[in-house]
């Protein structure tokens, strides 16, 4: 499957508002689409990624506080939320839960421009080493997604750090201690979690989980992230 990667995706419930603040971006060199309710967003975002989102607070079918929890559960893409609840509590709860900046209603475009500009500068593609394909996955290292046969691939977040601390030390032995340290951050976990961990994220990337071709065992030493270099 191919999916395209926006610079910014609006997720916006006013849809004149939307799609006017969506027109002004791309004429102003912004790649930028619109969805209108977190259903279209879950659409939008099993097809393509965005480099950023700009999420709104009142959402038709539902509330951008929990789509951004729900995000932050599959990527750290930046999200700047956009409301006309501009009171502190809400500015607080939309940082508190995983937002990166907040822009007040009614907006200036040429500000809202700037703001965009500037959190894409913080956050620029890194297409030569950014991007590593094995098997039927793609990873975004820099987004730390996965895309399996061009689909996003749900990674709960210790899944997520233990996939991405294998891959960006792909090639070598990871011993159980390291993993315990680097990745829960403890002394001792205990080999049943990290089996446990393995096996999920086995099952999630490897063609076939039982004969893995990338996360290989080291029996009684640890785990080495296969992959051939191109």
């Amino acid at each position: 499957m191919i999916y395209l990667t926006y610079d910014c995706l609006i997720v916006e419930d006013e849809k004149p508002l939307a799609e006017n603040t969506c027109k002004y971006l791309n004429l102003s060199g912004i790649h930028a689409a619109a969805v209108f309710s977190a259903a279209e967003y879950y659409e939008f975002i099993a097809a393509n990624t965005a480099r950023m989102i700009l999420l709104d607070i009142n959402l038709g079918d539902g509330c951008g506080y929990h789509l951004c929890r729900q995000i932050r559960e599959e990527t750290q893409v930046p999200i700047v939320f956009i409301s006309a609840q501009t009171g502190e509590e809400n500015i607080l709860l939309a940082l508190n839960v995983g937002g990166d900046d907040f822009i007040c209603k009614p907006y200036s475009l040429p500000i809202l421009l700037a703001k965009v500009r500037a959190v894409l500068r913080r956050y620029p593609i890194k297409e030569e080493n950014g991007i590593l394909s094995f098997g039927e996955c793609e990873v975004n290292i820099e987004e730390e997604t996965v895309r399996r046969k061009g689909q996003l691939v749900s990674l709960k977040r210790m899944e997520r750090k233990l996939l991405f601390y294998l891959i960006k030390n792909r090639n070598r032995l990871i011993e159980k201690d390291e993993l315990f340290r680097e990745v829960w951050q403890e002394e001792y976990v205990g080999d049943g979690t990290l089996n446990v961990h393995i096996r999920k994220l086995r099952e999630k990337i490897e063609e076939n989980p039982s004969t893995p071709a990338h996360i290989i065992t080291e029996y009684g030493k640890g785990y080495i992230f296969v992959l051939k270099e191109k």
